[in-house]
Order: C-alpha cells, then sequence, then structure tokens
C-alpha cells in the first residue's frame, strides 16, 4: 500500500507527507549501490551519512511495504500513475515555436547566441563531476 501511495500523485496520506521523499530516495541508492533488498539500518546509514534525521519507525515501514518486490517492478507497475504529473517546462515549448511569422529569423539567430554562450561558461567551469 505504502508504495502505491509513493508513486500516486493525488496522495495525501500523512505518513507520505512526512516521509516526504528523503526515504524513499535512500533506499533506491541503495539498490542502485547493488542491495536488492535494503533494510531500515540501510537507510539510516545512508539518512546519517547525508547528515538528515532518520524515523527508523518510518524507515521500516518502507521496507516492509517493498520487502520481496524488485524497486523497479514497482516502478513499472505504476509507471501509468507518473504520467499524471505532466512535465516540467517543457509543456512550454510547442507554444513558443509556435508564436508568429513575424519574428520568425530572430529566433535562430537567438538559440545560436544562447548556445555560443552555453559552450564559453562550461569552458571556464573547473568542476568535473566523474574526475
Amino acid at each position: 500500500i505504502l508504495a502505491q501511495e509513493l508513486v500516486n500523485p493525488s496522495c495525501s496520506s500523512p505518513v507520505i507527507t512526512a516521509m516526504a521523499l528523503r526515504y524513499p530516495a535512500a533506499y533506491l541508492l541503495a539498490v542502485a549501490c547493488g542491495n536488492e533488498n535494503p533494510s531500515a539500518k540501510d537507510i539510516e546509514k545512508i539518512l546519517k551519512a547525508a547528515d538528515v534525521e532518520c524515523d527508523g519507525d518510518l524507515a521500516k515501514k518502507l521496507c516492509s511495504e517493498l520487502e520481496g518486490k524488485a524497486a523497479h517492478e514497482v516502478i513499472d507497475a505504476s509507471r501509468d500513475k507518473l504520467k499524471n504529473f505532466g512535465g516540467g517546462g517543457a509543456g512550454g515549448a510547442p507554444a513558443a515555436a509556435a508564436g508568429g511569422a513575424g519574428g520568425g529569423a530572430a529566433a535562430p539567430a537567438a538559440a545560436a547566441a544562447a548556445a555560443v554562450e552555453e559552450e564559453e561558461e562550461e569552458e571556464g567551469m573547473d568542476f568535473d563531476l566523474f574526475g
């Protein structure tokens, strides 16, 4: 039941509200690291490493609800429910592209200028995520 509530956008369960996303995120992080069936202690360890408070009862409830289930299967089974969330800001792009014929030449020039600026910003960064 709890696993279904995690992907139900209309859910207003007080358990889910209190849980936020920290517990499912820690659970999925453990799964991504190779732990097929994380325990409440695994979730607590991950959250404490991030200096985040952990309610052991919520972690136990999540683990008991997902016990014996593969995380990817739970996600796949509920994927249709997630379609109700819609998209982020991508919804506005088609409307902007359908704008008017008057500014047709200015749009490609603006896009090219934005691409050049973005490349310049990336060159100046000394941050390497994987190195």
